[in-house]
């Protein structure tokens, strides 16, 4: 059977004359890579039932300019930033949900500066708002009873300072949360952060995604949860090369709600 998700785009609301409750931003990951668009799909299953009226941008939306930032290319990140101000502001865009924590920190960090004022919120708050106002629940399902741990994305935790919503969205499964040795605001990066993600490593004892992994499967754990696209990808790359990727899984936090809600 086919999957039918209501998507609708921003300029399809603007005909209607109407305005969205959020404007999702799904991010290059969420949008072009094969795992990180499973990550899409639940965020939006999770939307439609909790009657959220949202919108993207879809072929209007383009890259927030945090690989280019992070790399050094400061002018190439202006550029693509005010293309998106642009279009956000002629939308008159308010509010913003991404599932991307990369996206999160330079759309509410960075893009004020440059004329882009807007509530930016990482998808794991905006969940936990649905679930404290009631328009979402919660249950365990198939997760029920499972060992789970969280990894910390940078850009949500230390750069953020966002550390419950995750953490309060889990233990709502019914699962056992165990905590890594380094977690929260000593947690260890995996190894994808400051455009690393698209460049080979340099030479050293042990690549950082390994690393984290091992500390990951010393929790003995079923599942390691993420909030973070990149994350997913280098810790289920770490889980590879331990031989552990049929052992253990690496979910984001929004499958893991969508899946334990049948959704």
């Amino acid at each position: 059977m086919s999957e039918v998700l209501n998507v609708p785009t921003m300029a399809e609301m603007m005909l209607q004359g109407k305005q969205p409750e959020v404007l999702f931003w799904v991010g290059c990951a969420g949008s072009f890579d094969d795992r990180a668009r499973k990550i899409t799909k639940a965020f939006v299953r999770i939307l439609n039932r909790a009657n959220v009226e949202f919108a993207v941008l879809g072929t209007e939306e383009s890259c927030t300019g945090d690989p280019a930032k992070r790399a050094g290319n400061e002018f190439l990140f202006q550029m693509q930033a005010m293309m998106n101000i642009e279009v956000l502001n002629a939308y008159e865009a308010k509010k913003i949900v991404t599932a991307c924590p990369h996206c999160f920190n330079t759309l509410k960090n960075e893009y004020p500066e440059l004329g882009g004022a807007y509530e930016v919120i990482h998808h794991t708050e905006f969940l936990k708002q649905l679930l404290d106002s009631g328009r979402l629940t919660i249950e365990g399902g198939q997760f029920k009873g499972k060992k789970i741990t969280f990894h910390d994305p940078c850009y949500l935790g230390r750069a953020n300072s966002i550390y419950e919503a995750p953490r309060e969205l889990i233990k709502k499964l019914d699962i056992e949360l165990v905590e890594m040795k380094r977690s929260r605001a000593n947690g260890l990066c995996c190894g994808a952060g400051g455009a690393q993600m698209f460049k080979e490593p340099e030479n050293g004892v042990k690549d950082i995604n390994i690393e984290r992994a091992e500390e990951a499967l010393n929790t003995n754990s079923d599942i390691i949860a993420a909030g973070c696209p990149f994350c997913n990808t280098m810790l289920h790359d770490g889980l590879k090369a331990k031989g552990k990727e049929s052992n253990v899984t690496v979910m984001d936090i929004a499958e893991l709600i969508a899946n334990a809600q049948d959704l």
